[in-house]
């Protein structure tokens, strides 16, 4: 079955979107990279990076775990705590 259409999904998974992409930013800030920098690391394009940071995409696990990668970070740290 395919998942819901983005209007159909609960508020709570939209502002897990949100922490992941405030997360991934503040990560890339710390690190000193531009979105550009970011982008060229995990092998996107930049706007790819805006939409994550901004939370309206979801990034699949392997990206997060380039992202992670490319920021020397751990994974989990780009995570929020998934409990209700």
């Amino acid at each position: 079955m395919p998942p819901p259409a983005d209007d159909e999904r609960p508020a709570w998974l939209a502002q897990q979107r949100l922490d992941i992409g405030r997360r991934i930013r503040d990560a890339r800030l710390w690190a000193n990279l531009s979105q550009e920098e970011l982008a060229e690391r995990i092998g996107v394009e930049r706007r790819t990076v805006v939409r994550i940071e901004l939370g309206t995409t979801s990034p699949p696990l392997d990206r997060i775990l380039w992202i992670a990668r490319a920021l020397d970070v751990s994974p989990a740290s780009l995570l929020p705590d998934a409990s209700p």
